[in-house]
């Protein structure tokens, strides 16, 4: 990378930090936690909105997988999200009734809270419908991981979000309060993906899946981005540029090996496509607070009234990390 190249994004990281800082004041403490967070604990970061039937199960998986303290920014819910998080013991809450994407799409105010509140930590930042599996998740958890990333000088994980589904269509695939999502959705495509190298921030922009076939069919090209980076050894400077797709310093993107190896990383299951996709969908195409006026809202809405569904002859059914593993998907790198 040049000289020119390296000095542009050293101020590109600094305005998104000032822009971070500003837009902080935009939060409004509402539930303080921060005195129960210790030196080890591994953090975890959401914005949400009207989230209130997924948040049992969401914590419940997080804290198994060893999360200790979860930083929630509520964007004006009105469905009880805000009373269920203020709560729980665990949960350290803020609340803005300000733009969604006035805010990069909530990133510019979960870079505030990662400044103020993560240095020196292991953080996770997700959605509430997506969830980490990573190699040996089923005998190990955070701790384990983020132990042999620091031994390793790694300071960041990388993911493939796989999206889920059910053999019905997405309106007949029903939630319960609390309940686990993959007990329905139990299919995903093991195949079907492209992969290229974004050159100015060095990560991998990965595109495909069910979301770009079914929803996305006569425009591939502008498929949601599967690639994310949601673990980071967090340090004060850091920011996240594009959600959790990219972050600078650049060497932050580099979750692959160039030289023929293979890095540990993950996948991220979402858990999006169940019924109650469909009033989430009418809610923000009103809203149009999401990416590309909320572009992809739109694409479910059009085809959510039709019966769709995403599973095929050639879905596969999903058994664990293991079997992402195979498939290519996720990658054990050395750790054993």
């Amino acid at each position: 990378m040049g000289a020119l190249r390296s000095y542009q994004l050293r101020w590109e990281r600094r305005r998104h930090r000032l822009r971070s800082l500003r837009k902080s004041r935009e939060l409004t403490l509402v539930r303080d936690r921060l005195t129960r967070v210790g030196p080890k604990d591994i953090l975890l970061f959401s914005v949400v909105r009207n989230e209130k039937p997924r948040l049992s199960y969401f914590l419940k998986y997080y804290r198994q997988q060893g999360v200790s303290a979860f930083f929630f920014v509520d964007n004006d819910s009105t469905d009880g999200t805000r009373d269920y998080l203020e709560r729980q013991p665990d949960v350290t809450l803020w609340h803005t009734s300000h733009s969604y994407k006035k805010a990069r799409y909530g990133v510019d105010w979960i870079n505030g809270l990662l400044t103020a509140h993560a240095h020196q930590h292991w953080t996770l930042v997700v959605d509430v419908d997506e969830f980490l599996v990573f190699p040996h998740c089923d005998t190990r958890n955070l701790h384990a991981l983020t132990d042999w990333l620091d031994a390793s000088s790694i300071k960041s994980f990388g993911t493939t979000l796989i999206d889920m589904y059910s053999e019905r269509p997405i309106e007949k695939t029903p939630y319960r309060d609390g309940s686990d999502p993959f007990r329905k959705l139990e299919y995903f495509d093991s195949g079907n993906y492209t992969m290229r190298r974004n050159n100015k921030y060095g990560n991998l922009w990965i595109q495909g899946g069910p979301r770009q076939r079914v929803f996305f069919e006569d425009e591939p090209e502008l498929a949601p981005a599967l690639n994310k980076i949601p673990l980071v050894k967090w340090k004060r400077g850091f920011v996240y540029v594009s959600s959790t797709h990219s972050l600078l310093p650049r060497g932050l993107n580099q979750v692959y090996d160039e030289w023929g190896g293979e890095k540990a990383t993950g996948c991220l299951l979402h858990a999006k496509f169940l019924n109650i996709l469909r009033d989430k969908a009418l809610e923000e195409l009103e809203r149009r607070q999401h990416f590309a006026a909320s572009r992809e809202y739109e694409a479910y809405s059009q085809k959510l009234g039709t019966g769709a569904r995403l599973w095929t002859e050639h879905s596969t059914k999903y058994e664990g990390w293991q079997q992402l593993e195979r498939l290519g998907l996720m990658s054990s790198g050395s750790w054993i």
